[in-house]
């Protein structure tokens, strides 16, 4: 059994029934999974969705999706990554964004595989990942992750930076934390929570102002959700996974990625190459998306998390065609 966590139910709109535990990462950081039921048993329960968010984000903010994915019949899990949500922070300021390696995000990876097969969830089970979950999903499937299907939204597969800027932040990462400095902020970002410091006119996130409302209003209500920019070692961390990764095949695995025509916060061109070079994968580009087109106005949703769901239910039957043939 796992303890119970504190869960925003009210806030996060989710299916009856949802939940937060504790979990703990071998190297003891505790981190707070929640499971998101479809209300499906038997036969019924067609799988689970591990869902992987981004940098920043938190389980509740992802209730309208566990939602929609209840529909058709499957379960969610997703997690407060280490430095975030409410999982252990990392620095004294915790409100920075901060990893000591990118791999040990998959300490916590495994604490969630761990959890959601003591729990009995029903298999098989799917990837959901999205922004810096999206860095971490690749890993893990580079690494043997028990999926039988991957999605991706807005993947953090390469950061968005000017080419002539590229180098300067290499050279900010890499001495930061050599001169005592890899806990300051990166340049340009700051403390407060994106959704709490923008306007939703200037927003880079979503074109819904009910769907921007509803992830301010979260921060708002528990304050210990909030994050604000990642540290200079964490950029330097980011940076050098994505290069490491780029040099590594896509597994040979179901893959559908979405990502918005207005994307500006992660590198599209990455995601382009890989995907054109995936077996077996799509690219599908929303029209007018940003960033987190799950956020996005609701028939946009709507209609990602349907092809989502259909990719990933086809994806047994696909494989045993193939193994068939």
């Amino acid at each position: 059994m796992h303890e119970a966590a504190p869960f925003l139910d009210a806030l996060a709109d989710a299916p009856e029934g949802s939940r937060a535990v504790w979990i703990e990462a071998a190297d003891g950081v505790r981190l707070r999974m929640a499971h998101f039921p479809s209300g499906q048993t038997g036969d019924a329960a067609r799988g689970t969705v591990l869902l992987f968010p981004g940098r920043t984000e938190y389980v509740e903010k992802y209730g309208r999706t566990a939602r929609d994915f209840a529909e058709f019949g499957l379960d969610t899990v997703s997690i407060d990554w280490r430095g975030q949500g409410l999982a252990d922070r990392l620095l004294p300021d915790e409100r920075t964004g901060h990893v000591v390696e990118f791999r040990d995000y998959q300490r916590d990876v495994a604490a969630l595989l761990d959890a959601a097969r003591s729990m009995d969830l029903p298999e098989p089970y799917f990837l959901l990942a999205h922004s810096m979950g999206g860095c971490i999903g690749l890993r893990s499937l580079m690494e043997g992750l028990p999926v039988h299907a991957a999605a991706f939204t807005g993947p953090m597969w390469g950061i968005r930076i000017a080419a002539f800027l590229r180098p300067v932040a290499w050279a900010l990462g890499w001495s930061g934390s050599r001169m005592g400095l890899g806990h300051v902020y990166a340049p340009g970002t700051r403390p407060e929570a994106y959704v709490v410091a923008e306007a939703f006119e200037k927003n880079m996130l979503t074109t819904d102002t009910d769907m921007f409302d509803y992830m301010r209003r979260q921060v708002e209500a528990e304050p210990k959700l909030q994050l604000g920019g990642p540290s200079l070692h964490w950029l330097h961390e980011a940076l050098a996974e994505c290069f490491a990764l780029a040099r590594r095949p896509s597994p040979d695995l179901p893959c559908l990625t979405f990502v918005g025509s207005n994307e500006r916060i992660v590198d599209v061109g990455r995601i382009r190459s890989r995907m054109q070079n995936w077996p077996g994968g799509r690219l599908e580009i929303v029209e007018g998306g940003e960033h987190e087109v799950l956020m996005d106005r609701p028939a946009v949703r709507r209609q990602i998390a349907e092809a989502i769901a259909r990719h990933f239910l086809d994806a047994p039957e696909r494989a045993a065609a193939a193994a068939s043939a």
